[in-house]
């Protein structure tokens, strides 16, 4: 699992905790100068890279996704699966990287999430961790179904019923959990982007924006509130907005997880 709080970071959480009481959230808005990259990858004809923002006092703001306009191009007729690194100014955060996938034919179930699109995880835990994650292993199906106790998920977000936990569960992510209000009424629903909750063995472990590529192409504008839990595993920053936005002086396309809050482990 990912470590938290070094001495630096918990004296810039416990004035953070002053500076949010006395001036409400940051913005979770970028500006050049407070803008960090981590190592960009090669995605379809394009590149995609992870990064963080902080503020003037180097308190983190929001952690997100760059991608170039020819990411969306050239992409592969298989899945591919993309590690990114967010950069150093994201320690103080919950998450510890990013894993990006793509799927050209969507993922079960399909009835659903039939569309080519990109899944974007937001882990809270290590590479290690998410390694380990193998259906080979003898105790897989008894780590799967070990949820996390209620008050550490968001609200609204169940696991698909009619199935057990192990057979939910995926190799190298954990088990997915949907937000029950969204109606995703098979034959009904009309999937172009949503926020699914993950966990494994116990533990709240990633946040995934899902997005179609179709509906990335179309340069939207959405800004929301991330569903929040009503206590916390781990103590450390954590984002209270979600929002997909087009760049244009950049000409990147951004996905990110802002309004960045410190919350205590309880």
């Amino acid at each position: 699992m990912k470590k938290h709080r070094s001495s630096r970071s918990i004296a810039v959480l416990l004035a953070a905790c002053v500076a949010v009481a006395v001036g409400g959230v940051a913005s979770a808005v970028p500006t050049p100068a407070h803008l960090h990259f981590g190592q960009a990858v090669s995605v379809g004809d394009g590149t995609a890279r992870a990064y963080a923002t902080v503020d003037a006092n180097g308190a983190p703001t929001a952690v997100g996704i760059r991608f170039s306009p020819a990411a969306l191009d050239g992409l592969p007729d298989a899945d591919g699966m993309y590690m990114l690194h967010l950069p150093v100014q994201a320690s103080d955060t919950v998450f510890d990287h990013v894993m990006l996938n793509w799927n050209p034919r969507g993922h079960d179930p399909t009835v659903l999430f039939g569309k080519p699109h990109f899944d974007m995880h937001f882990y809270m835990t290590d590479m290690a961790a998410i390694e380990a994650i193998d259906p080979a292993a003898p105790d897989y199906a008894a780590r799967a179904e070990r949820f996390p106790d209620p008050k550490y998920m968001p609200s609204d977000y169940v696991t698909p019923p009619g199935m057990l936990a192990s057979q939910l569960a995926v190799p190298l992510m954990g088990v997915h959990w949907l937000d029950i209000t969204e109606g995703m009424v098979p034959g009904v629903y009309n999937f172009t982007e949503t926020f699914v909750n993950g966990s494994w063995d116990g533990d709240y472990t990633f946040m995934e924006p899902m997005i179609t590529r179709e509906w990335l192409l179309t340069r939207p504008t959405i800004r929301e509130q991330i569903k929040l839990p009503a206590a916390y595993q781990h103590s450390a920053w954590y984002p209270t907005v979600y929002s997909v936005g087009f760049d244009e002086q950049a000409q990147e396309y951004d996905i990110a997880l802002g309004g960045m809050v410190p919350r205590q482990a309880s």
